[in-house]
């Protein structure tokens, strides 16, 4: 008698097709609420649809599109298991580079890789991702949650996103519009974001041997809380700054520091000076700093120190702009200004000392 034997299968390799529907249901909810007009069909079909004919009340439409991730900072959602709000993170590193352009966000795909579906798990993922389209104002049409196993291990998991969004050919905002005198406004960050995590975690638990759960009394929480604060979605903001104020460039600070991202929208004939003793960075960089005997140099060219998003703008816009910021619960100030280039190499550099 021949005996019978069992062959390969799918689920014998851990992939888990059963979860993974499991977790598609679990988030659809979420998904829908980032709905706009112009999306058509439901989540579960091969390709997001957007209606493009609302663009016709454009007449130069320029596409933008970006895409990103939010590096080892899910490292740290994974091992306090708290999944979701590290999709907002995913959002706002995305569409805040889109909306430096000018560009209002539309919309948006995501791609969740795991060692293991844990559909809940997914689920919350894709729910914080949902909340931040919502808080940049952009629908969610669609993703991939990919299950690796062998490769990850069952709780490791990485998220990444693509968006795109669209602005006026005649609006668009960058380096030519800048002029000499205008004003540098900055924004304040919510904390690290999500650059530099390599070396936060490499100075506060290598070096420094820190736990997530201790509570920092400088911080006036747990470091894990603060370390998982999500990044701070400017798009709205900044979409309504535009509408109010004559803006001529945005500067999103994210890898690379304040300094090289505000240079990157800087003519080759001018220079930003930002003068740090107009504002004190939040206790987390001072943190990082001591721990890890970290320079300041070093610090800033890793960290946003305080400064998420900058805006540069002619001088007779600055009280307007001040105040369309305020009006919107941002905090806001003057952080420097343009000049001539001159014999400088930079396209920008910071000045002075951190207040006090």
């Amino acid at each position: 008698m021949t005996e019978k034997t069992t062959g390969a299968s799918y689920a014998a390799a851990g992939v888990d097709i059963e979860a993974g529907d499991r977790a598609v249901e679990l988030m659809k909810e979420w998904v829908k609420k980032t709905q706009r007009p112009e999306v058509l069909g439901g989540l579960g079909g091969f390709a997001g649809l957007f209606d493009a004919s609302a663009l016709k009340r454009y007449e130069r439409p320029l596409l933008a599109s970006a895409t990103d991730g939010v590096g080892t900072k899910v490292d740290i959602a994974r091992q306090l298991g708290v999944y979701d709000t590290i999709g907002h993170d995913l959002v706002a590193m995305v569409m805040d580079d889109i909306v430096v352009c000018g560009a209002e966000p539309l919309f948006m795909t995501d791609y969740i890789c795991v060692g293991k579906v844990h559909p809940e798990r997914v689920a919350a993922i894709v729910k914080g991702i949902a909340e931040g389209c919502v808080l940049a104002g952009c629908a969610l049409v669609g993703g991939e949650t990919a299950e690796h196993p062998g490769l990850l291990g069952p709780d490791d998991f990485d998220v990444a996103g693509a968006g795109t969004g669209v602005v006026e050919y005649d609006r668009l905002l960058g380096a030519d519009r800048i002029r000499t005198g205008d004003a540098v406004i900055a924004m304040a960050s919510s904390g690290l974001h999500s650059n530099g995590y390599s070396l936060v975690r490499h100075v506060l638990f290598d070096r420094a041997g820190m736990s997530l759960d201790a509570h920092v009394e400088e911080l006036g929480r747990t470091l894990g809380e603060e370390l998982l604060e999500p990044t701070k979605i400017y798009s709205l903001d900044c979409m309504a700054l535009t509408r109010t104020a004559e803006v001529h460039a945005y500067s999103h600070i994210t890898g690379g520091g304040l300094a090289a991202n505000l240079a990157r929208v800087i003519p080759d004939h001018l220079h930003a000076t930002v003068d740090r003793a107009t504002w004190t960075p939040g206790a987390i960089f001072d943190l990082v700093g001591k721990a890890g005997q970290v320079e300041q140099l070093e610090l800033e060219k890793t960290l946003n120190m305080g400064v998420g998003m900058m805006a540069v703008v002619p001088q007779e816009s600055v009280d307007v702009a001040l105040t369309a910021l305020a009006d919107r619960g941002v905090d806001a100030w003057v952080a420097g200004e343009i000049l001539d280039r001159g014999d400088r190499t930079e396209g920008a550099t910071l000045t002075g000392s951190y207040a006090s």
